[in-house]
């Protein structure tokens, strides 16, 4: 008889924070059009490792990432990135000009697919760890993080040409997009520096642990 497939703890876990997170963000939102636009992408990334996990065990790290960044892009939904409560009072005690949500966003961009890309390249190809791995994942999260640019331009175009500046978030800043690459940027780099190693046991433990 086939073994059954069920989700993993770890993607339990997941589907659980993705729901709450939802059903949180969904609250009074500040612009439904925005809040489609930001939740609909990490939804369906978090659909896609929930199917995926039914066939391979991913690493707790990679889901648990996951899980964050998924609140991370609720909470934009909700409030927009340039709304943030939060961050607006932190602009506010520490003096700032803008509210500083929207790189964390990026950030976790590069970041995120930079592990998945990460731990995807190890386990799946011949690839092993070094400077080639390294490079391709980094590369991979920079190159969302661009094509994310792109379709928040073209949403712009579509559905708000008239407040552009104030929807993308860019808040009086003419180098937005330049800065939320970079953040994206330092999030890859972050994983393949000062994640590899955890990330390396993380993989190890999966691995281990599978039964698909």
């Amino acid at each position: 008889m086939a073994r059954r497939r069920v989700f993993s703890s770890d993607a339990w876990w997941l589907l659980v924070v993705a729901a709450l997170a939802t059903a949180w963000s969904l609250i009074h939102p500040a612009d439904y059009g925005t809040w489609l636009f930001e939740i609909v992408p990490g939804g369906l990334g978090v659909i896609a490792l929930l199917v995926l996990s039914t066939r391979v065990r991913f690493s707790t790290l990679l889901v648990a990432v996951a899980a964050i960044h998924f609140v991370v892009l609720a909470a934009g939904a909700k409030y927009t990135y340039a709304e943030m409560p939060l961050f607006n009072w932190l602009r506010d005690a520490m003096h700032g000009s803008r509210n500083e949500f929207d790189r964390v966003g990026h950030f976790f961009q590069g970041f995120t697919v930079a592990l998945l890309t990460r731990e995807t390249l190890m386990r799946w190809t011949p690839l092993s760890r070094g400077f080639v791995l390294s490079f391709l994942s980094v590369c991979v999260g920079l190159a969302f993080s661009a094509f994310y640019e792109l379709l928040e331009w073209q949403w712009v175009v579509w559905f708000y040409p008239a407040s552009g500046p104030e929807w993308l978030g860019m808040q009086g800043d003419p180098w937005d997009a330049q800065g939320d690459m970079l953040m994206a940027l330092c999030g890859g780099l972050a994983v393949v520096t000062a994640l590899a190693r955890w990330h390396d046991r993380s993989i190890a433990r999966a691995e281990a642990n599978s039964v698909f």
